[in-house]
């Protein structure tokens, strides 16, 4: 249990050294923001639907859903959930649906009543978009969790 932990907290190390360079190539395009309701964490596990919207300057709101899956740690039960990225992308602004895609990386989040977190994910369209390197995070609920994670973006109503 403690290597899987160990693992996860050193990819995420890794990841947002990566990170925060491959961003910096990279313009900011607008904020990723997304909710969901309640999860259950499985100790190596959980997966998690959320509804998304990318908010940008000068474009109507693009919507997604997305499903987070977590591997690593993870207990507890969760509410709800509110997370927002700032999306940086090789082009200053996005068509819609251009957010669809895999994304990875490593995340962490502890909640007792209300909780923070932070993730560090990169992907999309040949990996070229990077959702900001720590993101924002809030939860209701009774929970802790640290490992790898992976977000699947999907146009949404």
């Amino acid at each position: 249990m403690r290597s899987t932990i160990l693992a996860g907290l050193t990819a995420a190390a890794v990841l947002c050294i990566g990170g925060a360079a491959h961003a910096q190539d990279r313009v900011r395009v607008g904020v990723l923001e997304c909710r969901g309701g309640a999860s259950v964490g499985f100790i190596v596990g959980s997966v998690t639907h959320l509804g998304c919207v990318l908010r940008a300057d000068g474009i109507p709101e693009d919507r997604y859903v997305a499903t987070i899956r977590k591997v690593g740690l993870d207990l507890g039960i969760t509410q709800e959930s509110l997370l927002a990225w700032v999306v940086y992308a090789p082009v200053a602004r996005l068509g819609p649906g251009d957010l669809s895609g895999d994304y990875a990386g490593a995340q962490g989040s502890a909640a007792v009543g209300v909780g923070v977190g932070g993730n560090v994910l990169v992907g999309g369209s040949a990996n070229s978009i990077a959702l900001q390197p720590l993101s924002v995070q809030g939860q209701v609920g009774l929970s802790v969790s640290a490992g790898l994670q992976s977000l699947e973006l999907r146009p949404g109503r």
